[in-house]
C-alpha cells in the first residue's frame, strides 16, 4: 500500500489517495485500487480527511450529543403531549356519542 498525492488542475486541489496494487490473472497485469483519504494542505503539506464530498469528517464531541439528546427528548415530549390533548378529545367525542345513541 502507498499513499499517493494527486493534483486536479481544474479546481487546483491536490487530493491524497491510499493505493492498493494487485494481480488481475484475466488481463494479465497489475491493478490499483485507490480510495480517497483526504485533501493536501498546500501550506503545511497535512492530509486533511473528508468524505469524497468536499465536505470534512464530522467529530461530534461530547457537548453536542448531549445537545442532540435534549432537543430529541423536547421533540418527542411535545408530540407526547399533542398525542395525550388528541386522546383525551377522542374520549370526549365518544363519551357524547354514546350518550346521544
Amino acid at each position: 500500500m502507498a499513499i499517493i498525492k494527486q493534483h486536479d488542475k481544474r479546481s487546483g486541489i491536490t487530493y491524497a489517495y491510499e493505493s492498493h496494487s494487485y494481480w488481475d490473472p484475466q488481463k494479465k497485469m497489475t491493478r490499483a485500487k485507490r480510495k480517497l483519504i483526504g485533501r493536501v494542505d498546500p501550506e503545511t503539506g497535512d492530509i486533511i480527511p473528508t468524505d469524497g464530498r468536499n465536505r470534512k469528517k464530522n467529530e461530534k464531541t461530547e457537548e453536542t450529543s448531549e445537545q442532540d439528546y435534549k432537543k430529541l427528548y423536547e421533540k418527542l415530549l411535545c408530540k407526547y403531549e399533542a398525542q395525550k390533548a388528541l386522546v383525551t378529545s377522542l374520549k370526549k367525542q365518544l363519551r357524547e356519542l354514546q350518550e346521544k345513541g
